[in-house]
């Protein structure tokens, strides 16, 4: 080959390579919209206020449940929260009146303000009731428990006897309970962009009504004390209640219906004991066992009934602990050990 036909050659493979650029760049131009922003020079539309994930009714909006999104401005309801006008400091520590779907704008009647009527009434789950417990710096987390929170409920009891050391005994009662308020306050305060640490006496829990009746008994048997819980620990409790198939999800449910599902019982309070721990576990000068207890009177002197006058007496109930059955003629009595 001469050498005018190479140059050609490689004239000819250049223009072809540029015109394929060239095409290329022509439709990359042509298939990306124009910046929304930048049509008649002016926004599309005004920023609402959204909900982030799915809200029941109920739940305490946080940082991180809402968010202000861009919407069409000929869809914009007077009843939305724009960012122009809003303060989300306002907003955090409200309570969801009525279900929010994801991505659902929030409107001014979906939300109860703390501090007006009903408010703690439509912080509660259908079926839920409101108790509250008195705690202390050592009881209470020094204060790091703020509404929206999950936390255990432990008590701790001390067991006396007859004679020798009583029994010290902790144990978790209740598990994943929502934390309502701390004192009279339903949010968490907040300067600088920093979640402030507060003093507080009380707080006030989400339960059930049968759990509302052992926290009331519990507050008179001894010291009830918070177990802040991981925000992990909530998934692992879903995950234990479909394996062990306290959960029964239907099988034409749709993907909403069984995500309402699965939140309800990772927010479902528990009174299952998890565990116990006495004095003996922590050191071995401290009591493992119970003490023993004082027998009442009548449950050694019982007399038979008088229809039974002419026949052996009857044995006597039996203690609460242990005990040795003596029998003296016709008479029968269980003398508890220790007495």
């Amino acid at each position: 080959m001469d050498r005018k036909k190479l140059v050609l050659l490689l004239a000819a493979l250049v223009v072809a390579v540029l015109a394929a650029l060239l095409a290329r760049s022509l439709f990359t131009a042509s298939a990306a919209p124009p910046p929304a922003a930048t049509i008649a020079g002016e926004p599309v539309g005004e920023r609402v206020l959204v909900a982030q994930r799915a809200l029941p009714t109920g739940t305490i909006i946080t940082a991180d449940a809402v968010r202000f999104t861009s919407w069409p401005r000929e869809m914009v309801k007077d009843a939305y929260y724009l960012e122009a006008g809003s303060d989300m400091k306002n907003l955090i520590g409200t309570v969801v009146r009525f279900p929010i779907t994801a991505g659902q704008p929030v409107t001014r009647g979906a939300l109860v303000m703390p501090g007006d009527r009903g408010f703690l009434a439509a912080a509660l789950g259908p079926g839920m009731r409101a108790v509250t417990v008195p705690v202390s710096d050592t009881t209470g987390v020094a204060g790091f428990v703020f509404p929206g929170d999950r936390v255990d409920l432990v008590l701790t009891q001390e067991v006396a006897g007859v004679e020798g050391q009583p029994l010290r005994a902790a144990e978790t009662l209740l598990r994943n309970l929502r934390v309502l308020a701390t004192d009279q306050t339903t949010r968490s305060s907040a300067e600088g962009g920093q979640t402030q640490v507060s003093e507080f006496s009380t707080v006030t829990l989400e339960v059930t009504p049968r759990i509302a009746e052992i926290v009331a008994v519990a507050q008179a048997i001894g010291t009830i004390s918070l177990s802040l819980r991981a925000l992990a620990d909530t998934q692992d409790d879903l995950e234990q209640a479909i394996a062990s198939a306290g959960t029964a999800i239907p099988a034409d449910a749709t993907p909403q219906e069984q995500a309402t599902i699965l939140q309800s019982v990772m927010s479902r309070p528990q009174s299952v004991r998890s565990s116990v721990q006495t004095g003996g576990d922590i050191s071995r000068f401290q009591r493992r066992t119970m003490p023993p207890q004082t027998l009442p009177r009548s449950s050694v002197t019982a007399a038979p009934p008088p229809s039974y006058a002419n026949s052996p007496a009857m044995p006597s109930p039996a203690p609460a602990g242990p005990g040795i059955r003596v029998s003296r003629g016709n008479e029968t009595q269980l003398v508890p050990v220790g007495r």
